[in-house]
């Protein structure tokens, strides 16, 4: 179980990697962009990682209020989530 989370983990990061390159992509086009609330889910499913490198990968949504707020704010949920499940198994 463990391998397949990883292995689920690493899937949506390149996938949210991916989905910034895709939306700075589109903006330079002028076409339909991603939605930042598709962006911030991803984040918030676990591709977190992938959302920082995708940018600064492609330097894209590096400044964009309210949307770096929000990124910010699934990364503390993530740690506070993080923090709590740890705390849970140690006194388990």
């Amino acid at each position: 179980m463990i391998a397949e989370t990883l292995i689920a983990l690493a899937a949506v990061n390149v996938a949210c990697c991916a989905l910034f390159g895709w939306d700075k992509y589109c903006a330079a086009k002028g076409v339909w962009r991603v939605p930042e609330s598709t962006l911030l889910a991803f984040a918030l499913i676990g591709g977190t990682p992938g959302a920082f490198a995708g940018r600064a990968l492609f330097r894209h949504k590096t400044r964009k209020q309210p949307f770096v707020g929000q990124l910010y704010g699934i990364v503390g949920l993530q740690a506070a989530g993080l923090a709590l499940a740890g705390w849970y198994l140690l006194l388990r």
